[in-house]
């Protein structure tokens, strides 16, 4: 492992650690009751389920090519590639719809009647799920040559540690956006679902298009 292959996985871990920003800043956008403790476990979730997903990938294609020979290896991994990227824009599209959806009612309902959206545990998760499971195919490039069984630890410990402090950076930010909007909820609400539904677009276009 030398000093150019660790400035490729910073980079990637960069690239790959914007989906996580993104739904950092829509969290703390639209969770009102946002601190440290909460902050951190978002980014922790973050940055865990980012390195997770990479390794999985990696060790898949690993096992697929020990049985069936390095070319099966890469055909399965170009599929693994297809079907999280679709799992992930469906994922994101439906909660990101769902939020803008219940934003727009909100407009509409006297002040008294709205709610206000607090930290959900089981969100977290969903969230930290959705925004990963599309580097799922991260790891099939790291296969192919940037990693090796020995090296591939270390490679996702460098991704999750880039995703957790570019996610606490998100928090920080969304949750200012939120101080400045003063209490309009719903229209937290719908920039959050906004920024959803245009980074599960966005999932599909970079993975196809390779933008």
């Amino acid at each position: 492992m030398n000093f150019e292959i660790i400035i490729q996985i910073v980079l990637l871990g960069i690239a790959l650690s914007m989906d996580a920003f993104a739904v950092s800043v829509t969290d703390g956008l639209t969770y009102t009751d946002i601190n440290k403790k909460k902050s951190f476990f978002i980014a922790s979730v973050f940055g865990v389920m980012q390195a997770l997903m990479p390794l999985v990938g990696f060790w898949l294609v690993e096992i697929i090519s020990i049985i069936v020979g390095d070319a099966g290896g890469a055909n399965a991994g170009k599929i693994m590639g297809d079907v999280v990227s679709w799992v992930a824009f469906a994922l994101l599209l439906f909660i990101g719809g769902k939020m803008l959806i219940e934003g727009i009612k909100d407009l509409k309902k006297p002040e008294e009647e709205k709610e206000m959206k607090c930290f959900s545990f089981k969100e977290v998760l969903y969230f930290g799920f959705a925004t990963a499971i599309d580097a799922l195919g991260t790891g099939v490039a790291l296969h192919s040559g940037l990693s090796t069984t020995g090296t591939i630890w270390i490679h996702v410990s460098i991704i999750m540690f880039i995703t957790f402090v570019i996610s606490l950076i998100g928090l920080f930010l969304g949750h200012q956006i939120e101080r400045l909007l003063k209490g309009k909820y719903e229209i937290t609400a719908i920039i959050g679902g906004a920024i959803l539904i245009v980074l599960a677009i966005w999932i599909i276009l970079s993975h196809y298009l390779g933008i």
